[in-house]
């Protein structure tokens, strides 16, 4: 019987073994071939976008803060308020709305027909300029994908010119670039291989000539950066091993331009220009989504899973402070001498931007993926129930001014442009789910494509 007993246990431990080794064969790795900047044939250059300032061109707008300045934006909507117009958006997408020079760009995907595409609305009335569809298959297996992800995820960004993104398919991350105006391809570049546990979601960054793309993954994560005109490749540099969804972030840090990005249990900062490692800190998570907030010359990063960490950093990276709170796919935002947080499971945190000390928290209800917006001191955050919070951004206390319902659903965050809101909103369930692009305005002028 013990004889019996010792065999059964050990059998059971090979079993546990085998299937460990089984499910890492399943990743498969890829080596990631680093390019440096003296290796590629393209220089960098300065390049003036301070146009972009009063725009709304990238994910997190035009600084990627998340904060726009003062405006009359409206705080109150319905469906049959302040709503300057809503219009229908074919397929499925995460990815926010992009708004330069009075057009919307927007990713999207088709999941039946596998195509993936960039569309331009009007913003006087959302009216479609165009659309161009960038791949067509090779979208990942379910098994691949997290319930929340889509084929379009990433937010497109836009220098005026160009309208710039990637997508995961054939299981390579390829970036496009396409005319503002026309819609039509500029370039392709075949970024790399990438092994998809829950789907991409990283959006690029613009850095003067270059545009930079992350694209970690567990079979080989690398950042590298494009000539945005060419769509040839600057340089390229490995990264850690992991799946990790956060999007790089460009801020002036300690006198200095620096490209930082969370993930693989790392707060690292790069060199826009060459991407050589300036410096790295262990923290947050194995796997976060938040970009990182930048205030008073500070770094606060979050994450994520498994892990739960927010961690300020100074310039370089030395540790100031940090707090066993985790918020995993919404970013942080920080607005004056104040850091503010919604976690995934909607309780709102405000905390001192110089000490990490919590000033109030707050359940808000519902469960979100959006990050939060400002417009002045007038924060708007969405949940997965289309319920936008509009709330003060005071550290005093928890002040809501309205909680707003548009839609059955929103993930995307919000853009702000010309003292308007727009969301990204589905409405409807399962089969009968669509989305819709809305405008908020004071100045209400109800545009349906519905009638």
């Amino acid at each position: 019987m013990m004889k019996s007993r010792y065999y059964l246990r050990t059998l059971g431990t090979v079993t546990s073994l085998l299937m460990l080794i089984a499910l890492s064969g399943c990743q498969k790795k890829t080596p990631v071939k680093q390019v440096s900047i003296e290796q590629s044939s393209v220089s960098f250059s300065e390049k003036d976008l301070s146009h972009l300032k009063s725009e709304w061109p990238g994910w997190r707008g035009p600084d990627q803060s998340g904060v726009a300045g003062e405006a009359d934006a409206p705080t109150h909507w319905s469906d049959s308020e302040n709503v300057k117009w809503r219009v229908e958006v074919p397929g499925r997408g995460n990815a926010s709305p992009v708004i330069v020079n009075n057009r919307i760009y927007l990713a999207t995907a088709d999941d039946t027909a596998q195509k993936q595409m960039v569309i331009s609305f009007d913003v006087a009335d959302g009216s479609q300029l165009w659309s161009t569809t960038v791949n067509e298959g090779g979208f990942p297996s379910s098994g691949q994908m997290h319930p929340k992800s889509t084929h379009a995820n990433g937010t497109v960004v836009c220098d005026g010119e160009r309208v710039i993104t990637a997508f995961l398919h054939h299981e390579k991350i390829t970036a496009y670039a396409l005319n503002v105006e026309t819609g039509k391809l500029i370039w392709t570049q075949e970024l790399g291989a990438f092994n998809s546990k829950f789907g991409y979601a990283p959006s690029p960054v613009l850095y003067n000539s270059f545009v930079i793309f992350a694209c970690d993954n567990h079979g080989g994560g690398y950042l590298c950066a494009l000539d945005a005109e060419s769509g040839e490749l600057a340089w390229l540099v490995q990264r850690p091993l992991a799946s990790t969804y956060s999007s790089p972030r460009i801020a002036n840090v300690g006198g200095k331009d620096q490209l930082l990005i969370s993930g693989g249990e790392k707060i690292i900062s790069y060199d826009p220009r060459t991407g050589k490692e300036d410096w790295q800190t262990p923290g947050t998570a194995e796997a976060t989504c938040g970009t990182i907030v930048v205030a008073k010359d500070i770094i606060i990063a979050s994450g994520g899973y498994p892990q739960s960490q927010t961690i300020a950093l100074d310039g370089t990276g030395q540790k100031q402070w940090e707090v066993k709170t985790k918020l995993y796919e919404p970013s942080l935002i920080a607005v004056g001498e104040a850091l503010f947080g919604i976690t995934d499971k909607g309780i709102a945190y405000c905390w001192d931007v110089a000490t990490g000390a919590e000033q109030w928290k707050e359940r808000l209800g519902g469960s979100f993926s959006a990050s939060p917006v400002a417009v002045g001191n007038t924060i708007y955050v969405s949940n997965l129930e289309g319920q936008t919070f509009v709330f003060k951004a005071d550290s005093s206390s928890y002040q809501q001014i309205s909680v707003n319902r548009l839609g059955t659903d929103c993930y995307a965050s919000s853009a702000v442009y010309d003292e308007n809101i727009y969301l990204r909103i589905g409405t409807g369930n399962g089969s009968h789910r669509q989305e819709e692009l809305v405008c908020l305005s004071r100045q209400p002028e109800l545009k349906s494509s519905q009638n």
